[in-house]
């Protein structure tokens, strides 16, 4: 073997040695393609800081998307590593054995989701949803607790025209007079009341029991080859939590974080603060507890999913839904504090 030759082998088995040492995730940049949606919620503020690639030290595609369905239809595709989803998606996804972990509990959903009646509907109450146009995203969290409110207050289902929109379709449709409600979220929601009125929000379909969630997904091969980016995105989420919780009233008007949530949800800036307040937002030491990650979590998955296939949304319910909860990374953001 030439000099040349050896020198040559000698480089190469260097430079294999050094990326075996520096493991995967090391061993080249990071990138991480997250989808989220235009929800108001604290987290919003760490991507316009730039917090989540100074802690993954990744670089990090950041891709709106409109619905927990086409966010679960990313994921599956492999074209996104980490996604925000609804309780709803989340439960049909889990029932089809897709390969994900939910790694975070965004918050429980109170008023920031909402039922509202286009002015002149004639819709008053529940019951008058009959022989009326409804739309709502198919398979989300407000297409369940709309289906679990006709339930509730003994309505049939097939006596309402329940209408597969996206919320940007929803704006356009209820302006029109196309629709004579809708079952949505922020910034359509805002949208819609100014020529509505709310006739039901999540929290009161919450205390009918049927509680929805939105939630922060992994795909698991991303998080096995990956586990701590995965961490360190959690713990930049719990960050911004624990920094929302501790004074709720600084997240005001004029505050910054308001700024930087509504340029990136599209909400209007003047609502931000009554909109955080929609949602019930765990703290990072609740997540890994029985109540979220650590048990309830799983359940709340179970009762999704039954509910799903009674309205024959899905095919089949799991016997175990456990594997697609992880509390792992959680605990060990935790643990890095």
């Amino acid at each position: 073997m030439s000099s040349i030759s050896r020198r040559i082998v000698l480089l190469s088995s260097a430079a294999l040695a050094g990326a075996a040492f520096l493991g995967p995730a090391q061993a080249q940049d990071l990138k991480i393609t997250i989808g989220y949606q235009t929800v108001v919620e604290p987290s919003k503020v760490a991507p316009a800081d730039g917090a989540y690639e100074k802690a993954t030290k990744a670089t990090i595609d950041w891709r709106k998307f409109d619905s927990g369905a086409d966010v679960i239809a990313a994921v599956a595709s492999g074209s996104v590593d980490i996604g925000y989803v609804g309780s709803s998606p989340l439960a049909a996804a889990a029932s089809r054995e897709l390969p994900i972990q939910t790694i975070f509990v965004v918050g429980l959903i109170g008023e920031s989701e909402a039922l509202v009646a286009r002015n002149g509907s004639g819709i008053e109450k529940i019951a008058d949803l009959a022989g009326k146009k409804v739309a709502v995203p198919f398979v989300s969290t407000t297409h369940y607790s709309l289906l679990a409110a006709l339930k509730h207050k003994n309505v049939d289902p097939k006596s309402v025209e329940i209408l597969n929109l996206r919320p940007p379709e929803i704006a356009a449709a209820f302006a029109r007079g196309d629709i004579d409600a809708a079952y949505v979220w922020d910034p359509a929601l805002g949208q819609i009341k100014t020529t509505g009125k709310v006739v039901l929000d999540s929290s009161q379909v919450a205390a009918w029991g049927a509680p929805t969630f939105d939630a922060w997904i992994v795909r698991t091969d991303f998080a096995e080859k990956n586990p701590e980016a995965v961490r360190d995105f959690v713990k930049v989420t719990g960050e911004s939590y624990a920094e929302f919780l501790a004074k709720p009233d600084a997240w005001s008007v004029s505050s910054p974080q308001a700024a930087k949530i509504a340029k990136l949800t599209g909400a209007k800036l003047e609502e931000v603060p009554q909109l955080l307040k929609g949602y019930v937002f765990p703290t990072l030491e609740e997540q890994a507890s029985d109540k979220f990650l650590g048990g309830g979590t799983v359940k709340a998955i179970e009762a999704a999913s039954a509910f799903l296939k009674e309205q024959e949304k899905i095919d089949a319910v799991l016997p175990d839904y456990s594997k697609y909860v992880s509390s792992k990374y959680v605990t060990e953001a935790l643990a890095s504090n």
